[in-house]
């Protein structure tokens, strides 16, 4: 079994993104690269989730508050004691700011004037998910609102112009409109001073 790397001053690494825009993809590469644990906030969250109630991922404004906040919370301990992790979720960079040791990856997809391509990331969602292109829609479009509009109420005071993907919430934002996972990963790894041993 691989070693974990030792990163210098780099005890864990967050990778946060829209939907479909590569983040887990990203997140998990980088993970076997470091042979570090990768660890995916939405699945575990919502695995817990649904173990209690009857709600579909998109719905978030149909959970309660508190099943945010218990996630949040357990993240924000990952966040401030854990090594060799990386923690990708979509609040990870906003939660780990001034955290000591934390690496910060934002992924977007998004063109030359920084316009979201909303049309791709549905497309690598129905292409990864197998679902059709109205269902894509749903995740990306309604749930990444439904998410905003309760993260703004609970973290920003109703803030109408915070978004989670602010590029400088991250050491370094990653755009996969431009760049394919492999060079995406070799960005990443070159931004954390990485060496082949």
């Amino acid at each position: 079994m691989q070693k974990p790397t030792d990163l210098s001053a780099i005890r864990l690494i967050t990778v946060s993104g829209r939907i479909g825009a590569g983040s887990t993809s990203l997140g998990k590469h980088l993970a076997q690269k470091l042979a570090w644990k990768h660890l995916e906030g939405g699945e575990i969250f919502w695995e817990a989730i649904r173990k209690r109630m009857d709600v579909a991922t998109k719905d978030t404004n149909l959970r309660a508050d508190e099943e945010d906040q218990l996630f949040d919370n357990q993240l924000e301990n990952i966040l401030t004691k854990d090594n060799h992790i990386v923690v990708e979720a979509k609040l990870a960079g906003f939660f780990a700011q001034k955290k000591p040791g934390v690496f910060k990856v934002g992924v977007v997809c998004e063109d030359q004037e920084d316009n979201d391509q909303t049309e791709i990331r549905i497309d690598r969602l129905v292409n990864r998910e197998h679902i059709t292109v109205h269902e894509a829609k749903e995740e990306v479009i309604e749930r990444e609102q439904n998410d905003l509009t309760k993260w703004r109420r609970l973290y920003v005071n109703n803030d109408p112009d915070w978004v989670y993907w602010q590029k400088d919430y991250f050491d370094l934002v990653v755009n996969t409109y431009e760049h394919d996972p492999e060079e995406s990963l070799a960005l990443v790894l070159k931004a954390i001073g990485y060496r082949e041993a």
